[in-house]
């Protein structure tokens, strides 16, 4: 399962949604054939729920899941996450890629010092954050480096590596 976004809120008495996307096209997951919500991004029990409409709402969307019907049953959803099985996902042009295709890649600055790891993907609003982890099992160092392209040289997916123009001092 790609985890594409959060659900942060109920959204008004008819169980309707409040999503926090992580991505650039939310728009485009109207055409999944169904949306897997999850109490765990990393977890394994995914419950399936059909999509019954999605409107864009401010920086993210508002969604209304087929049974969720009624600001109780929207609570009781606060929180999950949103996923959908790769195979189901549009393809990513050339320099696109899903947040998961990032986690788990190695970060090498342009020196050839590596950073560390990326264990996560943040969105501040303005851009996507890189959370690169040390390798070093104590004290692990934490970086935040935004994900645009004066920073981020290049992605190799397959080859398991990110490289950056970032001191290895920051």
């Amino acid at each position: 399962m790609v985890v594409l976004g959060r659900i942060i809120a109920p959204y008004g008495v008819q169980g309707w949604l409040k999503v926090f996307p992580m991505g650039d096209d939310p728009e485009s997951w109207r055409d999944l054939p169904a949306w897997w919500l999850g109490s765990d991004a990393d977890g394994t029990e995914w419950q399936r729920f059909d999509l019954e409409d999605l409107r864009l709402h401010g920086k993210g969307l508002v969604v209304k899941l087929q049974g969720v019907d009624g600001r109780s049953a929207a609570e009781a959803l606060d929180g999950r996450y949103i996923a959908a099985p790769r195979e189901t996902l549009p393809r990513t042009d050339v320099g696109e890629y899903y947040w998961d295709d990032l986690i788990g890649l190695h970060v090498t600055n342009e020196q050839g010092v590596v950073l560390g790891t990326v264990s996560e993907m943040l969105e501040t609003g303005a851009n996507a954050v890189l959370v690169v982890r040390e390798v070093k099992a104590e004290d692990a160092k934490q970086r935040l480096l935004p994900f645009i392209a004066s920073v981020v040289k290049t992605v190799d997916v397959a080859d398991g590596a990110i490289r950056v123009d970032w001191p290895a001092d920051w």
